[in-house]
């Protein structure tokens, strides 16, 4: 089930900005994500699955900050519980205007030798079934309305095809070419879908990762410093505001000119 972290719903004009949705908000680049979009004026459902501690804290910061925001807790790839979550959102914020697919699971490496349908199935889960679950919940408002803006995290790894990471890529594959399909599908209703593909930005799930690893990266970057969580809100922000009512379809890399 989805629960908020204020009893009362907000009241909504019917012409009024709707909700933005980011999904894995409690850390990491969703949480990152999730502050901007407040700072922005939209009202921000910071949703997590079994972190609440962490998500109130991104909350509380959107509120200081003279935001509004709603803490829900839903696993993103469970269907009943994605209608739950966007039926809390719609009754607290308001209808969903903004999604954010940002929630991710483990992404161990494995050998192509070790590859098995479950490993993609793994991987396919958090960046195909999620995704096309959300859509589906949050399209009926976004419709009605005649606007909506739907930007997927993707990941520069995509391009980057490392050994190891096959049934990641693949995934994040699938997720580029669902955000081209829907775009044109949903143009006429007025809906935007593009996608942002950070490069490596070490955030909490790194932790542990040799220093060297990621310095090597960076040292195959022409910015040659780190990206932060920062710099993909950034996009993000650009992507659901008015100056990108014209884009769609696209893939925005946000990783120093790693890849292009």
């Amino acid at each position: 089930m989805a629960s908020a972290s204020s009893p009362s719903p907000v009241t909504q004009a019917p012409g009024a900005r709707g909700a933005a949705i980011v999904t894995g908000a409690s850390r990491g680049l969703g949480a990152a994500i999730a502050r901007r979009l407040g700072r922005d004026g939209w009202p921000v459902a910071v949703n997590h699955f079994g972190e609440p501690e962490e998500a109130a804290r991104v909350a509380g910061a959107i509120a200081r900050a003279g935001g509004t925001a709603g803490v829900f807790d839903a696993d993103v790839t469970d269907e009943a519980a994605v209608d739950g979550l966007v039926a809390a959102v719609t009754d607290r914020l308001g209808p969903a205007e903004v999604l954010v697919v940002n929630a991710t699971g483990p992404q161990p490496p494995v050998a192509v030798e070790d590859l098995t349908w479950q490993t993609h199935l793994d991987q396919l889960v958090y960046f195909v079934k999620s995704p096309t679950l959300l859509l589906r919940a949050v399209l009926p408002a976004m419709r009605a309305r005649g606007r909506g803006r739907v930007v997927n995290i993707g990941s520069d790894m995509f391009h980057r095809a490392l050994p190891g990471w096959s049934a990641y890529t693949a995934a994040k594959g699938a997720q580029l070419g669902l955000t081209r399909a829907w775009a044109r599908e949903l143009g006429p209703a007025g809906i935007t879908v593009n996608l942002v593909a950070p490069g490596w930005i070490p955030v909490e799930r790194h932790a542990g990762t040799p220093a060297e690893l990621h310095a090597a990266y960076v040292a195959e970057s022409p910015l040659n410093r780190p990206g932060l969580p920062d710099d993909i809100a950034a996009a993000v922000s650009f992507l659901t505001s008015p100056d990108a009512a014209h884009i769609t379809a696209q893939e925005l890399p946000v990783n120093g000119g790693h890849t292009f």
